[in-house]
């Protein structure tokens, strides 16, 4: 097997390192109250996506599961699409809900906008679409969905850190949109999340989440403080936050960097099915489409290239397996592979990954 080229790689120089020492000699390495390097990296956060609020957590998982406790969903209903990440879904049941999915569009495998009306019903209080791969989804239709039928939009943009929609960052859009800092992600971290808040009462749910990442704690004074509601041990610590300030300091750089070889993949990649050229989108995935996956990434391991399949679609687990018919979403789930495409690859190594996809193919 030929060197490997791997499907993710994180962008770090001696900056990542430094900033790290500095936390690690510093003895101040995590805070609940969220001071220090996290406060100043949900700051720049905020100001980078154009957001009202920002609270950092510890993944992108903890993100989902603070934005759906802001909404009462105990049995109630929230839209979702089943080619997602597991952690979308289970936040829904973790806070009482019931995920009602819709198939995806088949050119953005990001939910599909005619078909969420279909899905919706009186019980229905959330409407929860996934940027898939970077891909923005259409939120000019499905703001407009939500405030027809008074229902909440709270995003799942764990692969859109940087991906624009009619020139407005991912994260000033809907009422709560949720970010993935993990190591793979565009803008890395060792453990990372976001929430990202745009109402007119952000300052409130700012301090609700601020006491819900931190097991509920408020009014705290010296060594006294309260709980009055239930919350979680899921704030970010100083090491993440550190990083986090660097690696968004040359975000827009990494990104480019992505669509510059995403055009590449586009041009050049002889498959009917492929990810679409889309100047918005951050491409935190490239995804193509094979009938013979097996053999296929077999073929691209044996050339020293690491792909992966994201994802299996939810639907078809054995805790969520129904009866539902998704059939892009189905069809997808059989076919889709992910190659790699990080800032990290050369020149040579996308044109050694194209010529490999091509003959493999």
């Amino acid at each position: 097997m030929k060197e490997k080229i791997k499907l993710f790689d994180p962008s770090i120089t001696t900056d990542e390192e430094n900033a790290v020492i500095k936390v690690l000699k510093s003895g101040f390495w995590a805070s609940g109250g969220g001071q220090g390097f996290v406060e100043k990296f949900e700051n720049k956060f905020r100001d980078y996506i154009g957001t009202k609020s920002c609270i950092a957590v510890n993944s992108g998982t903890s993100a989902l599961n603070l934005a759906l406790s802001l909404v009462d969903i105990k049995n109630k209903e929230v839209i979702v699409p089943s080619l997602t990440f597991v952690s979308t879904i289970h936040s829904i049941i973790l806070n009482g809900g019931k995920p009602i999915f819709v198939d995806v569009d088949p050119k953005t495998l990001c939910l599909d906008t005619k078909k969420i009306e279909e899905k919706i019903t009186k019980k229905t209080k959330i409407i929860l679409p996934v940027h898939f791969a970077g891909m923005p989804c259409e939120m000019t239709k499905i703001l407009k969905i939500s405030n027809d039928y008074n229902c909440k939009v709270i995003e799942d943009a764990a692969h859109a850190s940087g991906t624009t929609y009619k020139n407005k960052k991912i994260g000033s859009h809907g009422f709560a949109v949720c970010f993935s800092f993990h190591p793979v992600k565009n803008l890395a971290m060792p453990t990372g999340g976001a929430i990202s808040i745009n109402d007119k009462n952000h300052e409130k749910i700012t301090e609700t989440l601020f006491a819900k990442r931190w097991c509920g704690i408020t009014n705290r004074k010296n060594y006294d403080y309260d709980i009055k509601e239930m919350g979680w041990n899921y704030y970010m610590n100083e090491f993440s936050a550190s990083i986090g300030l660097i690696q968004l300091k040359k975000l827009d750089k990494m990104n480019n960097i992505r669509r510059k070889i995403a055009k590449e993949y586009h041009k050049k990649i002889n498959s009917e099915k492929i990810m679409p050229y889309n100047e918005s989108s951050s491409y935190h995935i490239y995804w193509i489409c094979v009938k013979n996956r097996k053999k296929f990434m077999k073929k691209m391991f044996e050339n020293g290239i690491q792909t992966g399949i994201h994802y299996k679609p939810v639907h078809q687990m054995t805790l969520y397996k129904n009866k539902i018919s998704l059939p892009v979403t189905e069809n997808i789930g059989k076919e889709i592979v992910s190659i790699p495409i990080h800032p990290n690859l050369s020149e040579t190594n996308v044109e050694f990954i194209i010529k490999s996809i091509n003959e493999s193919l």
